[in-house]
């Protein structure tokens, strides 16, 4: 067994849907044992969540969704309404450093498992509070999903087809953003409450907000807006930066995506374009020159690429150390040559339906590699593994909490 950088952290995870998960996910994947509370019965919601599902079957449990990230974790399940389910929760977390939920603000504390009531009795814990709006203000009761933080953050705002252009409007990324950013901030949030703990012995509360943090991932838009107080407009497949820096459809109807925005790689590019004069053209013989003339130059462009197929302009750019890639789709970018070294694809074995494909941990570590991927478990899986082993109950003791449906 590889050492792993988080070798005897335990994290009691409550949470359900993805941001939690994401966030818990990597904490597995970096060693940290980490145990999943389910509902009885039913699980987390995301195990719901398709087509598709593992074996193309609804019954498995195991929609992809779910699969992308609960690997690498231990699953129990426990209905913490009940009394007894409460005692398991401070049994567990008598063995645990960290607890995260993502619940509304106050559901815990109806059950006792809230912050004031799990730092009395147990000060060593960090507790991971995520939550749509936060712990407080006018929102945080309100409910909410990755769109809604995408819709009420301003991200929309910046992405989609330009105003005056067909089909112009605000557009929600494909991806669930806001939650994926979110539990990357969770997860650095979690490491560094851990170690204030192992400095000081006091765990602390972190409060999480999606909200918050699809602001924050904003970064220089609301840097933008802070220093110049103008609204940032959409630009759609265009950056917000230095000019060029966009998408470029190509004469057989393929894209590239092209950044030239310092004066040395503005140059190479319209040497590459067959158009070296318009280095000296004074509209754009400057970065403050292009960014004024941003349209004009932006056509001009458009025009040259749509005269040569993408893998054409792609050998040229790349010939001159410009930067530029193809817009790929998701089987074009796992199947390109450079992505397929790196290793970024793993399989993980399930004890019922087989190999499990994947995407192992992105970052590769020279003194804890990752390299052990369990697969997402069944649900319930690890009862007695967890409740046995972990906590010393008995069968007879196991099995009356099954009968009366605690676990």
């Amino acid at each position: 067994m590889s050492p792993k950088a988080l070798d005897g952290v335990r994290i009691l995870d409550l949470s359900r849907i993805l941001a939690a998960p994401f966030a818990t996910q990597q904490l597995a994947d970096l060693g940290a044992d980490v145990i999943k509370v389910e509902q009885p019965g039913r699980g987390d919601d995301a195990r719901e969540y398709g087509p598709p599902f593992l074996g193309d079957r609804a019954d498995t449990g195991m929609a992809a969704f779910f699969l992308s990230c609960n690997r690498n974790k231990r699953s129990v399940t426990l209905d913490f309404t009940t009394a007894r389910g409460q005692q398991i929760v401070y049994d567990l977390l008598e063995h645990c450093d960290v607890v995260v939920e993502n619940f509304r603000p106050g559901v815990l504390d109806k059950y006792g498992l809230g912050w004031e009531e799990v730092h009395n009795r147990f000060p060593h814990v960090v507790m991971c509070s995520v939550t749509g709006f936060g712990q407080d203000g006018p929102y945080r009761a309100r409910p909410g999903y990755d769109g809604i933080f995408q819709a009420v953050s301003g991200m929309m705002s910046v992405s989609g087809i330009p105003d005056g252009q067909p089909g112009a409007s605000p557009m929600k990324s494909g991806l669930s953003l806001v939650d994926l950013l979110t539990g990357l901030y969770a997860t650095s949030a979690i490491l560094a409450g851990l170690r204030h703990r192992d400095r000081t012995g006091e765990g602390q509360y972190l409060d999480v907000s999606l909200l918050d943090c699809g602001i924050a991932s904003m970064s220089h838009y609301v840097e933008n807006y802070l220093v110049s107080g103008t609204v940032p407009e959409r630009r759609g497949n265009g950056g917000f930066g230095g000019i060029p820096s966009q998408a470029f459809t190509c004469s057989d109807d393929r894209m590239i995506f092209l950044v030239a925005s310092s004066n040395a790689q503005f140059g190479r590019a319209c040497g590459a374009l067959g158009r070296p004069e318009l280095v000296q053209d004074p509209r754009f013989d400057s970065i403050a020159a292009r960014i004024g003339h941003r349209t004009e130059l932006l056509e001009i462009l458009e025009e040259i690429f749509r005269t040569k197929p993408a893998a054409h302009w792609l050998i040229e750019l790349e010939a001159v150390d410009v930067p530029v890639g193809p817009v790929n789709n998701i089987a074009e970018a796992l199947s390109d040559p450079h992505v397929r070294s790196r290793d970024l694809q793993m399989t993980m074995q399930h004890a019922q339906e087989g190999p499990i494909p994947g995407l192992r941990y992105p970052i590769k570590m020279s003194g804890t590699p990752v390299k052990e991927y369990a697969a997402p478990p069944l649900l319930g899986a690890d009862q007695d593994a967890v409740l046995g082993g972990l906590l010393g109950y008995d069968a007879d003791k196991i099995a009356a909490l099954a009968a009366d449906g605690v676990i």
